[in-house]
């Protein structure tokens, strides 16, 4: 017997942390739905959970193992939480059509080809009112005001009704790139009857309205005229609308105006061809700005997070592109720092004050406004809309639930669903109806690598226990050589004055005789004894049980 159809919403990444941002949609028959992909977000690494990781990805598995029922792809926007992993898992969705607006389908297809894809797959759509239509979905992009220019909900119909999947979004009347929110599109696309709403969270506990972008260019000429030295400001290279504000405050006090980094070069040089961007003030390459006067120069550079390879970071370690600060300088960092990066942007903010530069950040005046929506915000976006049920998204899980609880107060169904949780929008009683097994994938280097195969684990394990190499051979009568060697790496060498390596060889020595004949013509049991005997010493003298490894080389009768 055939199931009724319905309408599923599965997140795969993004609900529950910030970053990662992936989102599935299906209509159909329980096992027969067809479905739609809502972003193909990457998160970033630290040293202490993914050492030596590149990107974090979402795990697509379950969707990539219904590849032949996936009809289309939905980018809301071109930042990297929302599109950075397309290139890299775009291999299991065979040929699958990806639909953006212009800005965004241009920084996509960039993505598809640097990993080799076929860019044309990449197709630009229309604007709300016009559609796309997708398998059981007919899908709107419909413009919102954000951080980075041409962000979009996504206005989903099927015939189980309306969802609108609202992207990352504030309410700003004047973004200054890119389109302002037009609450009367929003009531119109709400008077229909809106099922459901897929809801940005991320400001949620902030309870002022949000600011406009259009309020930043006063406070930041102002700082920028007052400066003496070289001015060097940075932020988001995505936040066309920022760059260009503080370009024009460069330009205003008189100041050539150079950009750094590749991310912010190329995301003016897109924003310009693709007509979001007019009237960018004129810059100079930083050859050319170290033939200018210190006090007449301004850098916008990338790495407002704290990003080790980006030039902020650079400029703090000494000379970067023939360029260095000195005392007296001006850093602004025209931007927020993300839960988790403050460590690196401290880190960097100390290095330039040891130089002497001055630091300006959102903690000294008004020189920052987020791109998402605080509580206010998403009140009004609830009453233009007036959904039947809310699903918060884009948080980590205390977001969600607070917002849970807004909803909840505006008289709407909340449904917390955080990643791997299925939620049925059908029918009476909304709710989750499955629960899928939902990780993480790894960039590494040039790999895509599972979080279960075990690389990162066994990296996290080596970091913080170090590792014991221990080499021994069996010769010909099946004895092993009393002379084994070790070779330590991340533990002390010394251990007062006596060498550690020498302290485990000494016991090992005492240990091979006392091995049954068994034991030494089995590799695994050997190497299980080297380990108990080298964990022992380093337990005893350091307090560390190591990662052990043993080579054993076996010698061939003539």
């Amino acid at each position: 017997m055939t199931s009724s159809p319905r309408l599923i919403y599965l997140p795969l990444g993004g609900a529950g942390e910030i970053g990662m941002n992936c989102y599935l949609y299906g209509y159909g028959p329980q096992g027969d739905e067809r479905f739609i992909l809502v972003d193909v977000g990457v998160s970033f690494p630290d040293m202490d959970g993914t050492p030596g990781v590149d990107l974090i990805l979402p795990d697509i598995a379950w969707i990539a193992e219904r590849a032949d029922r996936l009809d289309g792809i939905f980018i809301t926007h071109a930042h990297e939480d929302h599109v950075g992993a397309l290139g890299h898992l775009y291999r299991h969705f065979r040929k699958v059509p990806v639909f953006a607006r212009p800005f965004t389908a241009a920084i996509a297809t960039r993505k598809m080809e640097e990993a080799g894809q076929d860019p044309a797959m990449v197709q630009v759509a229309p604007v709300w009112p016009e559609t796309v239509q997708a398998g059981p979905f007919t899908v709107g992009f419909a413009p919102t005001s954000h951080s980075i220019p041409e962000a979009s909900a996504l206005v989903i119909d099927s015939p189980e009704g309306r969802v609108v999947h609202s992207g990352d979004f504030k309410i700003d009347p004047d973004p200054r790139v890119g389109e302002p929110f037009d609450p009367a599109m929003w009531e119109e696309i709400g008077k229909t009857g809106v099922r459901a709403l897929i809801c940005d969270s991320t400001n949620v506990f902030s309870r002022h309205a949000g600011r406009s972008e259009s309020d930043l260019p006063e406070p930041i000429t102002k700082l920028v005229a007052e400066a003496r030295g070289m001015v060097v400001a940075t932020t988001f290279a995505s936040n066309i609308a920022r760059v260009k504000t503080l370009a024009e405050a460069g330009r205003a006090a008189g100041r050539s105006v150079c950009l750094m980094g590749r991310a912010m070069k190329r995301m003016v040089t897109v924003a310009v061809e693709t007509g979001v961007l007019t009237d960018f003030p004129s810059t100079i390459s930083p050859e050319e700005a170290t033939q200018v006067p210190r006090e007449n120069l301004m850098l916008i550079v990338t790495g407002s997070q704290g990003e080790r390879r980006a030039a902020s970071a650079a400029l703090s370690r000494g000379k970067y592109l023939g360029h260095e600060l000195k005392e007296g300088d001006t850093f602004l960092f025209s931007s927020k720092t993300i839960p988790g990066n403050e460590v690196s942007v401290g880190r960097i903010q100390n290095a330039l004050s040891e130089i002497g530069v001055d630091i300006v950040d959102e903690q000294s005046g008004f020189y920052h406004v987020s791109g998402h929506a605080n509580r206010p915000d998403l009140e009004r976006m609830h009453g233009l809309l007036k959904p039947q049920i809310l699903v918060p998204n884009h948080g980590e899980h205390r977001h969600l639930r607070e917002h849970c609880k807004v909803g909840a107060a505006g008289g709407m169904t909340p449904v917390l669903a955080p990643n791997g949780s299925m939620v049925d929008l059908s029918g009476n009683k909304p709710g989750i109806v499955e629960h899928v097994d939902v990780t993480r994938a790894y960039l590494d280097g040039s790999r895509v690598i599972g979080a279960l195969d075990g690389v990162v684990r066994d990296r996290m394990k080596l970091a913080l226990n170090g590792l014991v190499i221990v080499a021994l051979i069996i010769d010909e009568e099946d004895e092993p050589l009393e002379d084994c060697w070790v070779e330590l790496r991340g533990l002390p060498e010394m251990v007062g004055n006596q060498s550690l390596s020498e302290m485990i060889e000494d016991q090992l020595a005492e240990m091979f005789p006392r091995l049954t004949h068994k034991m030494v013509m089995h590799d695994d049991k050997l190497q299980d004894e080297v380990k108990r005997v080298v964990r022992q010493v380093c337990v005893s003298e350091i307090g560390r049980k190591p990662e052990v490894t043993t080579i054993i080389s076996r010698l061939m009768a003539g």
